[in-house]
């Protein structure tokens, strides 16, 4: 089973304080670096995962998860045109698809996807979005199609939000700003590990 909070980190840094907190689950997403910049800290946040009984997920960076044995990537729409979804496959690693209608959601599942993010679910500040928020209700529609996966709701999210996104259907609340953007990071991360768990159970 995947820890209900899941935030989703710029760099190996931020896996290095958010997981020794007791943070159990969160993705790399690293943005436009060399790619010898991206092994090293894929490698280091594997280590500190590791080292914290943590679930690591590389977001895009397939290749550099095969090469260093991480079990776990997050694909984008366009990812998924572009991985080697066999290859991943036959290195062991299991996939998460980022999906926001009904047809990118077919294509997700036509890769059996381990995990399903739906979003976003409210609006967004931190990127430019050419969907419209998808609401609570969208939760339950996709939960019922998405059957026994996980489903992750993404977008958005206060941590109010996020106990209504698993009161919903969602097993999982994915969050960026609302840890990353915090005064205090790791009180914000205890708040919301704590409370999710309460959530999900």
């Amino acid at each position: 089973m995947l820890d209900p909070f899941y935030p989703v980190v710029p760099d190996a840094q931020w896996v290095d304080r958010l997981v020794p907190a007791g943070t159990r689950l969160i993705q790399l997403r690293i943005k436009e670096q060399p790619s010898e910049e991206i092994r090293r800290q894929v490698r280091q946040a594997k280590a500190t995962c590791a080292a914290h009984g943590a679930q690591l997920i590389v977001n895009d960076y397939w290749q550099e998860a095969i090469d260093e044995g991480c079990d776990y990537v997050h694909l984008g729409q366009e990812d998924l045109l572009e991985a080697d979804v066999p290859a991943l496959r036959r290195a062991g690693i299991r996939i998460g698809v980022s999906t926001h209608d009904h047809a990118e959601l077919d294509k997700g599942l036509s890769i059996d996807p381990d995990y399903v993010a739906l979003g976003p679910i409210y609006e967004t500040l931190l990127k430019q979005m050419p969907f419209a928020p998808q609401g609570l209700d969208r939760i339950a529609e996709w939960k019922k199609l998405v059957g026994k996966r996980p489903l992750v709701a993404i977008g958005g999210l206060t941590l109010e939000r996020a106990l209504l996104c698993l009161g919903a259907g969602a097993e999982i609340v994915a969050v960026v700003g609302a840890i990353v953007n915090h005064e205090d990071p790791i009180g914000q991360a205890r708040a919301w590990l704590a409370a999710t768990r309460r959530g999900a159970s």
